[in-house]
């Protein structure tokens, strides 16, 4: 078979697809940045070409779900065939029913994609399940990001291997499929199906890989797994259904790549947003000028409400909840490898150092920003950029650490939140991307839709130093963002 690609493919990319596009179950274990939904599209889009399928279902994170229909399906399906794609929402409204029903009778290719915290739900595990009794049988189903169905136990983890019971063809997608534990496999690659790994049974299945000791305490006593075994067979067993992809293995990448991860907003920072971009718009009514002082602490306080957190003209702290610490846990999950982080305010270094403590370790980060003393600043670097060192997390502020120091044991960078100078952008990425890296580079930006943190990154991107060019009609536009 001979596919005719809308976007040329990478070398990694084609073998990839020829290796995979045909076969029924299979897993992209392929590092972020490298191309796997390029891959899962242009996978579904052979198949039905083919005469294969007529049903896709994608399961995703809520950062990223709305990237397929966003981005990566208008990118990559060719405009040759014909689709009807429908995003899930929670809020099933008239309006939404019908749209669901014209996707379900369409007579084009159907494409239903829905985040996994829907999984969790009723209602949402039931629909589903029920699209894929009805459709899954000439279906593929897509998990993106695996990991977050690694817990066995978890309802949406069930909910999500009962719906692709019926799908003809299933796809798995993941950077890194191993977060914690081999453990993690099971239930990722038994929604695939658990044969492929030669046990039915999780206990069966930890028995052959795990090393477990009978531990007690108190009256109750379970079994600790404390080590692992036959990983090499493990690995073996994995080749015959999957395809390991790494950034350093893929020559052809670009040296940069830049990949977006968005974060909703909660009802208490969306009431707390719209509060204060009607603040700022006040201080322009009379028609004057604001100076730009006057903007860019407007823009801080907009941008700390997306990040979780807002502090008064007293400078007291109050937190938010907010979705932010979570996708960066999500992110940190998927990827393998040191990680620096930049975040632009010291509360979230703070919270970011805190939540790596708890998931990883006192050994697995460093906090490298103001506060930091300057006889240790040294260190941190040294250690972050000696590979046998567990400190894996570099986590400053962009203003501190963006300028003069090598951090090329590092390959992915992620900006928890942006600073919007241009010139400090473009020093933070250089820190890894600079002489001494030995592979592409991936730049993750998490981003709350239709707020400032938005337009910071689109100015950034179209390299405008936001510092020097905000003006008056363009300040009202920013701040009536999200309203």
């Amino acid at each position: 078979m001979i596919f005719d690609f809308k976007t040329k493919p990478y070398k990694h990319q084609l073998e990839v697809f020829y290796d995979s596009w045909d076969k029924r179950l299979y897993a992209l274990f392929m590092e972020m940045g490298t191309g796997k939904s390029k891959i899962a599209v242009d996978t579904f889009a052979a198949l039905y070409e083919e005469g294969k399928i007529d049903t896709v279902l994608i399961v995703a994170p809520k950062g990223v779900y709305h990237n397929w229909t966003q981005k990566e399906i208008p990118t990559h399906l060719p405009k040759r065939i014909k689709h009807d794609i429908l995003s899930w929402q929670a809020n099933v409204t008239q309006k939404f029913k019908q749209a669901f029903m014209d996707m379900c009778e369409t007579k084009r290719l159907r494409i239903f994609v829905m985040n996994i915290e829907a999984f969790s739900t009723s209602k949402g595990a039931e629909t589903a399940i029920w699209f894929a009794k009805r459709y899954g049988l000439r279906g593929m189903m897509i998990v993106d990001e695996s990991t977050t169905i690694k817990n066995r136990k978890a309802n949406r983890t069930k909910a999500v291997i009962a719906a692709g019971e019926h799908f003809a063809y299933k796809r798995l997608l993941t950077g890194s499929p191993v977060t914690k534990s081999p453990m993690d496999l099971y239930s990722q690659c038994e929604f695939l199906d658990s044969r492929l790994l030669g046990y039915d049974s999780y206990y069966a299945f930890q028995g052959r890989y795990a090393v477990v000791q009978k531990r007690s305490m108190g009256h109750r006593s379970f079994q600790q797994i404390v080590g692992f075994q036959r990983l090499d067979e493990l690995n073996g067993k994995l080749d015959d259904f999957s395809k390991r992809v790494l950034k350093r293995d893929c020559l052809d990448l670009p040296d940069k790549v830049y990949i977006r991860r968005d974060v909703e907003l909660t009802k208490e920072q969306k009431s707390l947003y719209t509060q204060m971009s009607k603040l700022a718009l006040a201080q322009l009514e009379d028609g004057s000028l604001a100076s730009t002082n006057n903007v860019l602490t407007q823009l801080m306080r907009l941008q700390q409400i997306c990040c979780g957190f807002i502090k008064n003209d007293d400078e007291e702290l109050s937190e938010v909840p907010s979705n932010r610490l979570q996708e960066l846990v999500n992110v940190c999950e998927e990827t393998d490898g040191k990680v620096i982080i930049w975040a632009s305010f010291v509360h979230d270094i703070e919270k970011i150092c805190e939540m790596l403590h708890k998931e990883y370790g006192p050994d697995s980060y460093a906090g490298f920003y103001g506060a930091t003393a300057q006889e240790d600043r040294q260190r941190i670097v040294e250690e972050f950029q000696d590979p046998s060192s567990p400190l894996r997390f570099f986590v400053g502020n962009s203003r501190t650490g963006g300028f003069g120091i090598t951090l090329t044991e590092a390959s992915t960078v992620i900006y928890y939140s942006n600073n919007y100078d241009l010139e400090i952008r473009l020093q933070s990425e250089d820190r890894a991307h600079r002489i001494g890296q030995k592979n592409n580079v991936t730049n993750i930006d998490l981003v709350s839709p239709k707020t400032v943190d938005e337009k910071i990154l689109t100015a950034l991107q179209n390299k405008q130093n936001i510092a020097n060019t905000v003006l008056g009609e363009e300040l009202k536009e920013w701040f009536t963002l999200g309203k």
